[in-house]
């Protein structure tokens, strides 16, 4: 039962071959017996077999409250839910339980998904690993010496290891995306205004930051999109794309193992009657790279300076980053804004010309968890973001992406697909069609392909 993906769990559901309950007691037993060793939840939800048990009556009642009835989720922990703190990594916000869910947590409870906890996350979301004062480090299911990535770090763990049947994070500049590759998952990044935001905690990122699925299949994908955004879509159409396939940015360097990767992934697009040309990235990214580290600083020195109880509890080295955004002025956040609505206007030009992009979703392969980065790739020493050079550029645009697993030998490497706005639906199923398909790690209990 634990391996089924969501939407063959409502199957079960629906026929009666399984329940919400008897989904539940799995999961928590397998919480109890494997998150110890990979740390992925901050808090767990007490109802969840009351909630569990009360599915399973109306599933056997032929009423069902949703799309997701009776389907065991975990949720970032910056996500605001009723019953449980938002953390956000920080010890003061950990002792503040939730009154109310955010909106879109709130879509998610009212068609019947069951929340079985929080999922760790960097304090404050803002790093490519997961790891804080608060809870600790997170550990990937693939090798517990390695990170899962970050900030969700904590949700793709668990959906990895089975602890969960799918999760909902965040991504403000590849937060869904690198952790979904370096875990062999499926994850969408919406564009900007698909899911609607609301009550939840202050954004640091602008409006980069946006809620969106992760799972173990494409189709699950498409099944929480469909209810994060509100959206019925119609089926996604199979002509033939032109997809510009990014193998790397300028002289950045990536992994060879990734390079393969790519390689094997678009030769598996040629396959299908795809065009895929593999040229340079013809965006100028390299003003809004060099101040990307800028918006978070200015982000996070507005809230910390709006909450000074959970400023006390912070970690010392984001007190700094607030220091450094506290220096920066008007004109400061005015010449960022201005490369972003370039940015805006030029990638929508792109997509005259092309269906999709393909990128990897990292230029490293996971290091070691309780490290921020990755001090060097390929051999070249790099910077807090040299792994993330994929991911950050597509949040500033607004895009949709999907990240899905690519072919390895080793450990899961992701790509992504990059659409125009409104693509969600094309972008998932043309991921499902060149995806390697989901692998269990050895700590989940087993190997099966998905």
């Amino acid at each position: 039962m634990w391996q089924a993906d969501v939407t063959a769990l409502l199957a079960a559901f629906a026929d009666g071959s399984t329940t919400p309950l008897q989904a539940m007691e799995t999961t928590l037993h397998r919480i109890d017996t494997i998150n110890p060793a990979l740390n992925a939840f901050t808090a767990r939800n007490d109802h969840a077999l009351s909630e569990a048990a009360a599915a399973t009556t109306r599933w056997q009642a032929g009423t069902p409250a949703g799309l997701l009835d009776g389907i065991p989720l975990i949720i970032k922990d910056n996500l605001v839910t009723k019953g449980m703190p938002a953390a956000w990594g920080n010890a003061y916000l950990a002792s503040q339980i939730a009154q109310h869910d955010e909106a879109p947590v709130a879509r998610l409870r009212d068609a019947g998904a069951i929340f079985l906890g929080k999922g760790n996350t960097p304090e404050f979301a803002i790093e490519g690993y997961t790891d804080n004062l608060t809870f600790g480090v997170t550990r990937n299911p693939f090798d517990p010496a390695l990170t899962p990535g970050g900030s969700s770090g904590g949700v793709v763990a668990a959906v990895a290891a089975g602890l969960a049947f799918a999760g909902i994070g965040t991504d403000g500049g590849g937060s869904i995306r690198r952790p979904a590759g370096y875990t062999g998952l499926f994850g969408l990044k919406p564009g900007i205004g698909r899911v609607r935001r609301s009550g939840g905690l202050p954004q640091v990122l602008l409006d980069f930051e946006v809620v969106g699925p992760i799972a173990r299949s494409a189709r699950d994908l498409a099944l929480i999109d469909r209810v994060l955004s509100g959206n019925a879509d119609p089926p996604a159409t199979w002509d033939r794309l032109k997809i510009l396939a990014i193998e790397t940015l300028a002289d950045a360097p990536c992994d060879p193992t990734i390079r393969a990767a790519f390689a094997a992934t678009c030769d598996r697009l040629s396959e299908l009657g795809h065009h895929v040309a593999q040229k340079p990235m013809p965006l100028e990214l390299d003003q809004l790279n060099a101040l990307w580290t800028d918006i978070g600083a200015i982000g996070l020195a507005a809230y910390l300076n709006d909450h000074p109880n959970v400023r006390e509890s912070a970690n010392p080295k984001y007190l700094k980053i607030a220091e450094t955004g506290a220096g920066k002025s008007a004109a400061d956040l005015y010449r960022v804004l201005d490369l972003v609505f370039k940015l805006r206007n030029d990638s929508a030009s792109l997509f005259q010309q092309y269906d999709a992009i393909l990128m990897p979703t990292a230029a490293a392969n996971p290091w070691p968890a309780a490290e921020p980065f990755p001090a060097s790739i390929a051999g070249q020493s790099v910077g807090p973001r040299g792994h993330a050079i994929y991911t950050g550029w597509i949040n500033a645009a607004g895009l949709p992406a999907v990240a899905f697993p690519a072919p390895s030998d080793g450990l899961p490497i992701g790509m992504q697909l990059v659409g125009p706005m409104g693509s969600e639906p094309a972008l998932i199923a043309w991921s499902e069609s060149c995806a390697k398909g989901f692998t269990w790690p050895k700590i989940a209990g087993g190997i099966t392909d998905g």
